[in-house]
């Protein structure tokens, strides 16, 4: 996987909330392409798609600003890491649909499977690279 424009930020949030530069760069692709300025139909923003209520919380005062933005998700995700014991692919699907979803279904909701194996792909990838690169 090449690099990005935000490999800096990356290593900082990874650094910072004790979360893989590579898992952080997979959600940031899953989410956005790495897109500061995108919204989805659901409402969510910029490279790490954050609901602006969520955003709020996290502290981000700017969501379309990709430093806060990868630095609110990586503080999100640390978070739903700790909840879940290290457990990476319930992080991810509580990322995705919320940890309240995680915890009604007993583990990764049907509906987010495809997101969680993608996300993880796109993190076997960064890993890959990392090493060979």
């Amino acid at each position: 996987m090449k690099k990005t424009k935000y490999d800096a930020i990356f290593k900082k949030a990874a650094k910072k909330y004790g979360v893989s530069e590579s898992l952080l760069k997979a959600v940031a692709k899953a989410e956005s392409g790495f897109n500061p300025n995108d919204v989805s139909s659901a409402g969510a923003v910029g490279v790490m798609q954050l609901m602006p209520s969520t955003a709020k919380e996290l502290g981000v005062k700017n969501p379309y600003d990709a430093e806060q933005n990868i630095m609110g998700g990586a503080k999100l995700i640390a978070a739903h890491l700790k909840k879940f014991n290290g457990n990476v692919r319930y992080a991810l699907a509580a990322y995705n649909a919320g940890s309240g979803a995680v915890k009604r279904y007993g583990g990764v909701p049907s509906y987010c499977k495809t997101y969680v194996n993608r996300v993880l792909s796109y993190k076997k990838a960064y890993e890959t690279a990392n090493a060979v690169g």
